[in-house]
């Protein structure tokens, strides 16, 4: 008589249980909002939201959010199309000039436009700092993308009888759309929670409101409030990219590799191109260096504390490392999920990753608060916890470069891998991480600028006694103290640049080169 045998029960894959895991974790700053909002009294809560103040403060938020980002698509995948396309003079040089922005913290470059005059506070001028400060994130994945698309597609559409024009837009700008939209949904979200920069131009978002209400409220309801809205739109940006990426495969299979298209000379729209990133640079990079040149040398606060501006860098570079180094490994999974098991469920984790980077970091750090000092008090005011802060606020930095490296591994290297007996855990350590280690270290590097360069939570988190170039300028810049806040700010720019630089190396997903 044949033995009966329980069926073997099938384990979900580690990757997705610990994909799941990190979503869980991104998603507690909403359950905080959500649980403190339901608190609200439902007559107080209809108060606080409709209001003349409130519908300011969305048309506000909403117009620079449309205003940046179709800018920052514009003028992104204009500068990556004359680099990467083109014969442009000076190629080079222009590669390390358009990346270079990232070493240049927003809130820096609106104390540098506001120290010089007064008239970029506003809309205008809100556009105008935050555009020069957030396009590179679509000028990098752009101009991966265009290096690494086969031009074979667009000469056949040339062989066909289009024009150069018209195969451009048929063979061309549909491969462009994932990284043009991917980088204008990291605009948008980092203009959701944009503080700083905003603060200084005078220019009130849900963002700004949020911490005034704290302020002025410690944790009250008109703040939660506010978030909630900030969620909201949020997760209109997270459905509007969704709904129009589609989806594309970019691994490509078969025998050969793609040939690498030959940039082209610009001719007669070589000195419009030149002018045009010239005056690019000028004003990105140009005007806050000045600035802060000018505060260094002729501000009448201007002061030089050498064991204090060495103790805020040995601690930002400190803090730094450890929360790239933590996000990144963090990531992985979620990029993982997001690229290999594209079905529902696992949009549905990626998405849920991205929610807690849209809301200021007051939220974040509140949140992250009210649940230690309930369920963990033993990580309360500990570098521990203020890594979780960094690693919920700039997760899709690192997850989309590693997402962006790991498309391009056909996944049939893995199933052939597995088939020989290869363990699962033994895959991904041995044939996916080495071909992704380029996507690891451009996703490090992302997380790396943005830590040197936050604020709201480090100020709120750090143990005490820690104190950032970020807070310390944030101090001296809030008393209009511009010369003692420029050597911090010139530090931060100098501990960026090399992060920046390696963004620019070929092979580096989201590189230029």
């Amino acid at each position: 008589m044949p033995t009966l045998t329980a069926p073997r029960r099938t384990r979900p894959p580690l990757g997705l249980v610990a994909a799941v895991a990190v979503a869980v974790l991104t998603l507690v700053p909403l359950g905080f909002v959500v649980v403190a909002s339901a608190r609200a009294e439902p007559g107080a809560a209809v108060a606080l939201l409709f209001r003349a103040r409130v519908g300011e403060l969305l048309l506000n938020t909403v117009g620079l959010v449309v205003a940046t980002t179709t800018a920052c698509a514009v003028v992104g995948t204009a500068a990556a199309w004359v680099v990467v396309r083109t014969t442009v003079p000076g190629r080079p040089v222009w590669v390390g000039l358009l990346a270079a922005p990232l070493a240049v913290p927003a809130f820096v470059n609106s104390y540098a436009w506001v120290s010089m005059t007064s008239a970029v506070e506003g809309f205008a001028g809100a556009v105008l700092v935050t555009t020069l400060s957030y396009f590179p994130f679509v000028a990098l994945p752009v101009a991966a993308t265009l290096r690494g698309l086969d031009p074979v597609h667009e000469e056949s559409a040339r062989a066909l009888g289009l024009g150069p024009v018209e195969a451009v837009r048929r063979a061309v700008l549909p491969a462009l759309r994932p990284a043009v939209l991917g980088g204008s949904l990291l605009v948008g979200l980092h203009l959701l929670a944009e503080f700083g920069a905003l603060q200084m131009l005078r220019f009130p978002t849900f963002t700004t409101a949020i911490y005034d209400a704290y302020e002025s409220s410690f944790a009250g309801p008109a703040a939660t409030l506010l978030a909630a809205v900030l969620v909201l739109l949020c997760l209109v940006l997270l459905a509007g990219e969704l709904r129009l990426a589609g989806r594309t495969r970019l691994a490509r299979v078969g025998s050969g590799t793609a040939r690498p298209r030959p940039p082209r000379p610009a001719g007669r729209a070589t000195p419009l191109a030149l002018l045009g990133l010239a005056a690019l640079v000028a004003l990105a990079l140009g005007v806050p260096l000045a600035a802060l040149g000018r505060w260094l040398l002729e501000g009448t606060s201007t002061a030089f504390p050498v064991a204090e501006l060495g103790l805020a860098t040995v601690t930002t570079l400190g803090i730094a490392v450890g929360g790239a180094a933590v996000t990144t490994l963090l990531a992985l999974p979620i990029a993982w999920v997001a690229v290999r098991r594209p079905g529902r469920f696992g949009r549905l984790v990626e998405r849920s990753s991205w929610v807690g980077s849209s809301l200021p970091g007051i939220v974040v750090a509140l949140a992250l608060v009210t649940v230690s000092v309930r369920a963990l008090p033993a990580i309360y005011q500990t570098t521990a916890l203020l890594l979780v802060a960094y690693a919920i606020l700039f997760l899709p930095r690192a997850m989309v470069a590693i997402r962006s490296a790991l498309a391009q591994v056909p996944p049939e290297l893995d199933d052939v891998a597995r088939s020989l007996g290869v363990h699962p855990a033994a895959v991904m350590a041995r044939v996916t991480l080495p071909l992704v280690a380029r996507g690891l270290g451009a996703g490090s590097a992302l997380v790396f600028l943005a830590v040197v360069t936050e604020l709201t939570a480090t100020l709120l988190l750090a143990p005490i006694g820690t104190d950032t170039l970020a807070t310390q300028f944030w101090g001296h810049a809030d008393a209009v103290a511009y010369g003692a806040a420029a050597p911090y700010a010139a530090l931060m720019v100098l501990i960026s640049a090399p992060a920046a630089w390696l963004l620019t190396r070929r092979g580096v997903p989201g590189g230029l080169s």
